[in-house]
């Protein structure tokens, strides 16, 4: 019996019996560069080191790079999250443009000889741009105000900042500036932070790759290694809320579709 009979009468493919297995050396390119990528990025899981890979011109499909993720022992450790109670979730308010609504937050470490320090987060909500994070020993609410006018002077202001309830938050300066600069603060609840969830996703991001993966030296190694991080996020991390684009491209995307340009005028 020849192997088309053979194959018509048991309901077997040809194609299943003369397959022949490709060698395992045509990953090896590719097995190269995903580990170069997660030596450089050791916190990123297997989604997002395929949509960098992609990025970065491989045409391979997401079960061949999860495959060589899994075989290499590349993922990380999954934390056990504890059980909360039911409770109501609301959708939080999201800007229909870039420069309509940042969020500001602050989150604390510490150098290798245990003197602290503190980083002030701004985020354009929009497209989930870190705007800058200001590294210092200790922020007060005047240093909050600079920030600000650093800001306004290269991208402009917005209509409303989301903060929350922090004495560097709550100043008289501060209120002052937003007052003058006809901006709104709005605060959040207190014991809420899920109002600030947009800040608060990032801060998550920023300490697990960044602030947990690095003994910072002294004040000027931080923020070196704290701005490379934040370009990085801002040019070559895509989001998937954002359509597997990252901020600058969907900002550029979004005034290209405007016909406006990147600073905001008359503020």
């Amino acid at each position: 019996m020849s192997e088309r009979q053979a194959c018509a009468v048991v309901g077997c493919p040809r194609a299943t019996v003369q397959y022949q297995p490709r060698p395992e050396r045509r990953n090896e390119e590719l097995l190269k560069a995903l580990l170069e990528l997660a030596a450089q990025k050791p916190r990123l899981g297997c989604g997002a080191l395929y949509k960098r890979l992609r990025r970065k011109g491989w045409k391979v499909n997401y079960k061949r790079v999860e495959r060589l993720y899994k075989q290499h022992d590349l993922a990380l450790r999954r934390k056990v999250r504890r059980k909360l109670p039911a409770r109501e979730r609301k959708p939080l308010p999201k800007p229909a443009r870039p420069n309509e609504l940042w969020g500001m937050d602050f989150i604390h470490d510490t150098f290798i000889d245990g003197r602290k320090f503190r980083c002030l987060v701004i985020e354009d909500i929009f497209s989930r741009s870190p705007l800058m994070i200001e590294v210092n020993r200790s922020i007060s609410g005047a240093q909050v105000v600079a920030a600000l006018n650093q800001l306004a002077l290269t991208r402009g202001l917005p209509a409303f900042i989301t903060v929350d309830n922090g004495p560097e938050f709550i100043c008289k300066r501060l209120a002052a500036w937003a007052a003058a600069h006809h901006v709104e603060l709005r605060f959040i609840e207190p014991g809420k932070p899920m109002q600030h969830g947009f800040v608060e996703s990032f801060n998550g991001r920023f300490r697990d790759e960044c602030l947990n993966a690095h003994a910072f030296l002294n004040l000027t190694h931080a923020r070196w290694l704290i701005e490379l991080f934040r370009k990085d996020n801002i040019e070559e991390r895509p989001h998937s809320s954002l359509g597997d684009m990252t901020p600058l491209e969907f900002e550029r995307e979004f005034y290209k579709n405007n016909g406006e340009n990147l600073l905001r005028t008359g503020t």
